[in-house]
């Protein structure tokens, strides 16, 4: 008798143990990744990005939402040009199958949608999520799901840091030593190398400058040198002939890693535990 009494309080456990997350689609547009969200009960498709400190509500979006903004703060983002940002104390976001209340900046997001998105944007899921969960995302499959703290995630674990509110993970470029660069899945554009760091290791010598292209995010277009790096390692894959642009605003970071380079990887991050693990994508080294 003793066996099947465990047998049956086994099955009542596993019967009462919370079943784990759905993945989301995670959907690829012109290089940024999109999600289904609501807002205050609003649905709307928000654009995923670790890079950004906070979330970012579109002003035409909360005035939909009948949120009342105050206050007034300049903000900077990639562009050329500062904006003005104003907030929301609080509004309740549903994503990933979590729900975050909590403030929000609003600002005029239809320039950079109709420059580099392609479609509006309603708001941009800043790095508060990923504050919260635990997150497993893999770009070229289209999902993103929560999972527990007791799953032990696969593939290469490093360490998250920060810069000026940006996580950041260790990378390295040609033969110099590794630096911690950005983790951004908010960058759709080419791998963005801080123009100190770039001078630094001589890759603004005009022999390393292959062309000029429009970059930048909120805030305008600006012109970018681009180079081409010979290589770069990130957790134990290895790239070459990457094409990377010069960043020349005041507070990047020595580099930044988008979605050129994440979509490789399975990806799981944990930003409270301070790490990010990347499992190579069909066994890529």
């Amino acid at each position: 008798m003793r066996p099947s009494l465990v047998g049956s309080l086994a099955a009542v456990l596993l019967a009462l143990a919370p079943a784990p997350a759905a993945a989301e689609p995670l959907e690829l547009f012109n290089n940024r990744l999109f999600l289904p969200v609501t807002v205050n009960g609003k649905a709307a498709l928000g654009l995923l990005d670790s890079g950004a400190e906070m979330t970012v509500l579109d002003d035409d979006f909360a005035g939909r939402l009948g949120v009342a903004a105050t206050g007034g703060a300049t903000a900077r983002g990639s562009g050329a040009e500062t904006m003005e940002a104003r907030f929301v104390e609080s509004v309740v976001i549903e994503a990933v199958g979590a729900s975050l209340a909590q403030p929000a900046a609003v600002l005029d997001l239809g320039e950079v949608s109709q420059r580099l998105i392609g479609r509006p944007i309603d708001l941009i899921l800043g790095r508060e999520l990923f504050d919260r969960h635990r997150l497993r995302i893999d770009i070229e499959a289209g999902t993103i799901d929560r999972i527990e703290d007791n799953v032990q995630p696969v593939g290469t674990r490093l360490a998250v840091g920060e810069h000026r509110g940006i996580p950041t993970f260790a990378v390295s470029i040609e033969s110099q030593a590794p630096v911690q660069a950005a983790f951004d899945l908010g960058n759709g554009s080419e791998v963005l190398i801080g123009r100190n760091y770039a001078e630094r290791i001589g890759l603004t010598a005009p022999e390393r400058i292959v062309e000029r292209r429009a970059g930048g995010g909120l805030g305008g277009p600006v012109e970018r040198d681009i180079v081409m790096l010979r290589n770069l390692r990130i957790a134990g894959s290895e790239y070459r002939d990457v094409p990377a642009a010069i960043d020349a605003g005041e507070s990047a970071a020595d580099l930044n890693i988008g979605t050129s380079i994440l979509r490789d990887f399975i990806i799981t991050t944990d930003f409270a535990g301070g790490a990010v693990w990347l499992q190579p994508r069909n066994g890529r080294q």
